[in-house]
Order: structure tokens, then C-alpha cells, then sequence
């Protein structure tokens, strides 16, 4: 479905239990990313909760009106959450949307009741971690100065902004598997003007780290042991600093436990939520 909010299209979807508690989902990966992977790792929460996942702006099926700021990203997130919820929302962002949900909840806290984190970072303290790991890698097609490129948002076409993000693949995950990969980039909608500002001009002043223990709800930060680019250093120094956390690292998986570890990563977000709702 397609709504306008902002005065720009936004592609979203909503499944699960009508009536339930309601989870938004925000996605990584800004000119990368939408909503289907998320869609598929967590719809079987729909027997519980009211899920909805969007397209921001400027990726996926979404329109691409500019600015593709924190400020209006979450703006957009709030405007969304006014027309399909009224009330207060639970909140789930992964990677790069993990940047925007804690910007969302310092915002607009009122707005939030639990906070969920996969596989992200409140600064970019970390990041030369990544390209490291990245140039160690050997990987076909991995340079220093595609790498580069990439992490400071200079890709000049979205033809270059495939191929850089094929090369990388392999190193998202402990189990490689080549079909997935080359279907995965296949099917990516590359809006590499909305990955260019986000990694440009945004992640170039992105600290949160001195505000996060103003955020208040229960807040599960999670990750994989072997995520290659928001390493486990990133969300030990998020649990550490927000007050009512708690941090689980899932042991075999890369960047996306909530799919490599999917039975666990889900059993895991059903607990925190049932057991948080009746601390409240």
C-alpha cells in the first residue's frame, strides 16, 4: 500500500493481529534496503502483535523526495505512527534503522513504550573496524578505494553502487551461500543519491552516545558475533549506556541473527516483550 506523509509516497505494509500491540519495523541500508527483509524475518510475530513495515524515504518502492536527513526520516516514522496508530508504538530497527529508531525514541519518547535493536551503533567510532575487516577479507572485488567510496557515500552511479555492495556480501554472514547472494542483488531496488547523503553528510555528525541515558523504556539490544560492520563493540557500548537494557549476542550469526538464528532471534523478541508488558 502507498500513503503520503510528508508530502512524499511511502510504501508500507501491515500484517498480524489487528487488534494487537503494535511493532513498527524500520529497515538499514538507506538506498539499499526496504521493508521484505523484515517482513520476512519477523511476520510470524503477526500472531501476537500488529506489524507494520515501511519503505523510508528515499528507498525501496518510496518515493525519493529530498532531504534524507535523521530529521526527516524520523519525522516520517512519527507522521506514519499518527495515521496507522494514534498511541504509543513499540519499535524495531536493524543496522543503519537501528540509527533511526534511537534517534526516533530521543525525539519522540513519549511516542515509544520498548525499544528493540539489531545489529547497529549510536556513533562511528567503530566504523574503521569494518573497512578493516573488509580489506583483510581478500575478497574478489573489495578495494580500498571502493571501500572507501562506500563508507564516506561518493558511489557515482547506482550500476557502481551494485556492483561495490556484491563484493561485500560474503562477509555478512557465517554461512555463505552464493545463489541467495546473487538473487538478493537482484532483487535491490539501488537508489545510490539516498545511500550518498545518508553516508556523506549524516553519519558524518551521528553521536547519540551522550543522550542515550535519557532513553527510559526496556530497551533488547542485540547482535551477531561476527558482524563485520556494526561489530559487537558497537552494541556492548549501547547496552552499557542506556539505563533499562539488556544485551544478547547471538553466537552463530553475522549481521542478521534475526535470520541466520531466526526460531531463536523471534523466541527471544516474544520473551522480551511478554516479560517487559508485565513489568510495566
Amino acid at each position: 500500500m502507498f500513503i503520503t506523509i510528508n508530502d512524499n509516497r511511502i510504501y508500507y505494509e501491515v500484517h498480524g493481529k489487528q487488534d494487537g500491540e503494535t511493532i513498527f519495523f524500520i529497515h538499514g541500508a538507506p538506498g539499499l534496503g526496504d521493508c521484505r527483509g523484515d517482513i520476512k524475518a519477523f511476520s510470524a510475530l503477526g500472531d501476537q502483535y500488529r506489524l507494520v513495515f515501511m519503505d523510508m524515504r528515499g528507498s525501496g518502492r518510496s518515493e525519493g523526495k529530498p532531504p534524507f536527513t535523521h530529521e526527516q526520516w524520523t519525522s516520517d516514522i512519527e507522521a506514519m505512527r499518527k495515521e496507522l496508530v494514534g498511541g504509543p508504538i513499540k519499535i524495531l530497527g536493524g543496522s543503519y534503522g537501528g540509527f533511526l529508531t534511537l534517534e526516533y525514541v530521543l525525539r519522540y519518547p513519549e511516542h515509544v513504550t520498548h525499544v528493540l535493536l539489531r545489529d547497529t551503533a549510536a556513533n562511528s567510532e567503530f566504523d574503521q573496524l569494518s573497512v578493516d575487516r573488509a580489506l583483510e577479507s581478500n575478497l574478489p572485488g573489495i578495494t580500498e578505494d571502493g571501500i572507501r567510496r562506500l563508507f564516506d557515500g561518493k558511489v557515482g552511479s547506482n550500476e557502481e553502487l551494485k556492483a561495490m555492495f556484491a563484493a561485500i556480501q560474503p562477509l555478512y554472514t557465517v554461512i555463505v551461500d552464493a545463489e541467495a547472494i546473487k538473487k538478493r542483488i537482484e532483487s535491490i531496488y539501488y537508489r545510490y543519491e539516498t545511500h550518498n547523503f545518508a553516508f556523506r553528510y549524516n553519519k558524518a555528525d551521528f553521536d547519540l552516545v551522550a543522550d542515550l541515558n535519557k532513553i527510559s523504556v526496556p530497551t533488547l539490544v542485540t547482535v551477531g558475533r561476527h558482524d563485520w560492520i556494526t561489530p559487537v563493540e558497537c552494541s556492548e557500548l549501547i547496552a552499557k549506556t542506556i539505563p533499562n537494557s539488556k544485551l544478547v549476542i547471538f553466537e552463530n550469526s553475522g549481521h542478521s541473527p534475526q535470520l541466520e538464528e531466526n526460531e531463536e532471534y523471534l523466541n527471544l523478541v516474544r520473551h522480551f516483550l511478554a516479560k517487559q508488558s508485565l513489568n510495566v
